[in-house]
């Protein structure tokens, strides 16, 4: 791992206060070592790990990693059940590094659809995390972006029709409240998306909040991902020149 806290180079980053990562490519990094493809997720739960602490030494303010999709369910049995097991392995043995790393956690999705020993291990994570002060670890699990600004738009539905707010009241702020990033406030929109394994889509992630993010689609498959590529993929953020529609 790169030596994120020491190096010369690396303290000149500009760093983004919000990085959002798809994690792609456990699979296929699974099939090029004869492997079954429950081998790669296992390897990519154990670089979620090395990705956090590196993200938090560097500064980074939000880490957001989209772990398991609405549309995931369509996967074989098998393979979506040893995802819904993951997190229970993870905070299992990575809850004492968390503590340490003064990492907190967050759970971004519809969490009311997961097993139930899913659930508690996600909420068992962000209740013994909530004293920490530093990183916010943010996994996307069970989460959709269309089916989030679905589920806004039916909160403000409900609010206008209980008198709670004016139709003509309606802005970006009020809806972004109400999507499933709201608790994050300002530090909602990624600054930096980056998807591994080569692929160039977005995948129903955070469709709203990446009005504006910077893109950067590395060839890395996310077991082999490190906090190189990660300084690597922020320096090429640190070339482009963000205008937000101005000029």
């Amino acid at each position: 791992m790169a030596d994120l806290n020491n190096s010369k180079q690396n303290s000149d980053l500009r760093v983004p206060k919000h990085i959002a990562i798809i994690m792609d490519g456990n699979g296929r990094w699974a099939k090029r070592l004869g492997q079954p493809r429950i081998a790669g997720h296992k390897e990519g739960m154990n670089n979620v790990k090395r990705i956090a602490i590196a993200a938090n030494n560097l500064g980074v303010n939000v880490l957001s990693l989209y772990a398991f999709s609405t549309e995931n369910w369509t996967r074989p049995s098998k393979e979506v059940n040893f995802l819904m097991r993951l997190p229970v392995d993870f905070f299992g043995t990575f809850m004492p590094d968390l503590i340490k790393e003064n990492i907190r956690v967050m759970v971004t999705g519809f969490t009311d659809k997961l097993p139930a020993k899913t659930r508690k291990a996600v909420f068992d994570a962000v209740e013994d995390t909530k004293q920490n002060t530093g990183m916010i670890l943010n996994f996307a699990f069970n989460y959709g972006g269309r089916a989030e600004i679905v589920h806004a738009a039916k909160m403000l539905a409900i609010k206008v029709k209980n008198d709670e707010i004016d139709p003509e009241n309606i802005d970006d702020e009020s809806f972004s409240e109400q999507l499933l990033t709201g608790p994050l406030g300002d530090l909602a929109d990624p600054d930096l998306l980056i998807r591994t394994s080569g692929e160039e889509r977005i995948s129903n992630f955070m469709l709203w909040q990446m009005a504006y993010s910077e893109m950067v689609f590395d060839e890395t498959y996310w077991p082999d991902f490190t906090a190189d590529n990660l300084v690597e993929d922020i320096k090429i953020f640190n070339d482009r020149d963000r205008r937000f529609g101005s000029v």
